[in-house]
């Protein structure tokens, strides 16, 4: 299925990437170093590049927050369970796996991917149903991430958890209630990072599922942290404590 991306970091960095890009589409009297650098790019693999309107990019993609900068791709296709546990091994550490329980804004699904890449997880896994899915919006969220981040989609999370603890992944899970302060639990070892859904958290038999609960004591009125926020505190705590 063709999409549109939009933006000058967004298309830049998909243009870094082996995706698919079918045009690149440029604002009319647009210049500069950056969207130089955007056409080299493009012309290196011999995508046709189109001037249009700033008008008509916006009537094109749905929205005028473009930056005068678009391309129509082909969106990736989701890894296998098998790939990231061979970036754990090419990596020479246990696997550093986010596992997210149906989170369904696709602002906090790209803000997750773009946290686990840049704390050197080495995969994500979403729920195939009622969850956000890799799309545009996602992918502009991740900073560019989801283009080659490894990011699986399985049909039931509970059985996936059980998958992985055959492999000897540990499962921690993330909550409101209950659980030990994030920064005083291993990571070390092969880790699962369970993160639930933006209202309700983890769904029940997730939960149960779990070895360990981990929760980020709040200090002020407000009970809880995005669920991005709350990933990206976390995901570094777990980096940290392997590098170290």
């Amino acid at each position: 299925m063709n999409s549109f991306i939009s933006g000058r970091n967004p298309v830049a960095e998909w243009l870094r990437t082996d995706m698919p890009v079918l045009r690149l589409i440029i604002a009319e009297g647009l210049r500069g170093k950056t969207i130089s650098d955007i056409i080299d790019s493009a012309s290196a693999k011999s995508i046709p590049i189109i001037r249009m309107r700033r008008h008509r990019i916006s009537e094109l993609i749905g929205h005028e927050k473009h930056q005068g900068v678009a391309a129509e791709i082909r969106m990736r296709e989701y890894d296998r369970l098998e790939d990231i546990f061979r970036v754990a091994q090419q990596s020479n550490e246990p696997p550093l796996i986010a596992i997210l329980d149906g989170i369904q804004d696709p602002q906090n699904l790209g803000a997750i991917i773009r946290s686990a890449e840049g704390a050197a997880f080495h995969g994500i896994i979403i729920p195939q149903h009622r969850a956000a899915g890799l799309t545009p919006s996602v992918f502009k969220a991740s900073a560019g991430a989801a283009a080659y981040f490894p990011i699986v989609r399985v049909v039931n999370i509970s059985r996936l958890i059980d998958d992985l603890k055959r492999e000897g992944i540990w499962i921690v899970g993330t909550s409101r209630e209950g659980g030990r302060p994030y920064w005083e639990l291993d990571f070390k070892d092969g880790t699962g990072i369970v993160l639930g859904s933006e209202g309700e958290g983890m769904h029940r038999i997730v939960r149960e599922k779990c070895d360990f609960l981990a929760s980020i004591p709040m200090m002020g009125r407000i009970e809880s942290l995005n669920v991005s926020v709350a990933a990206g505190l976390i995901f570094f705590e777990a980096r940290r404590q392997r590098n170290f």
